[in-house]
């Protein structure tokens, strides 16, 4: 009898393993990030003394912001971008990997001059983007932009935080 119940234990527990296999897994929801608008920045076009765009700005500063950035999103307007504070500065880099559309990425100075820039920087591709010199800021915008604006090495940024 003993051996009977331990025969018919083991059987159930083979079963219910079985069928725990079979169960597909399912799908983790996830919320959708949305923009936040924290301020606005304005880009100044230096040759002409001119205003090349307004935008209503998301500010990056915490290690995890920075770190996260546009990750996780499937779009953004082209009036928006993400500014990254820096409390140093450094050499920085910044690489692709889980953001899903296209970015151009500005470099800027602690002068609040664009350094340098990355166009069109591939959406999922993991190779860093450099800066190429030291900077403070970086400013993500949707792929383009930089040649729409005709931004240039040279021409400035002011923000406000709201």
């Amino acid at each position: 009898m003993k051996c009977f119940k331990i025969a018919l234990l083991f059987a159930i527990v083979s079963i219910s393993l079985q069928s725990c296999k079979d169960t597909p897994k399912a799908a983790i929801k996830t919320e959708p990030v949305i923009f936040k608008k924290e301020g606005e920045l304005t880009i100044h076009q230096t040759e002409k003394d001119s205003v090349l765009v307004h935008l209503a700005i998301e500010i990056a500063e915490s290690d995890y912001e920075t770190q996260t950035g546009l990750m996780y999103r499937n779009s953004m307007d082209k009036e928006q971008g993400m500014l990254f504070i820096f409390p140093d500065i450094a050499m920085h880099s910044f690489y692709m990997k889980n953001t899903e559309f296209p970015l151009d990425i500005i470099f800027i100075g602690d002068d609040l001059r664009i350094a340098s820039f990355q166009e069109n920087a591939e959406p999922y591709n993991q190779k860093g983007l450099s800066s190429k010199v030291p900077v403070k800021y970086v400013l993500e915008v949707n792929a383009g932009m930089v040649e729409q604006w005709s931004l240039q090495v040279g021409d400035s940024i002011s923000f406000i935080r709201l």
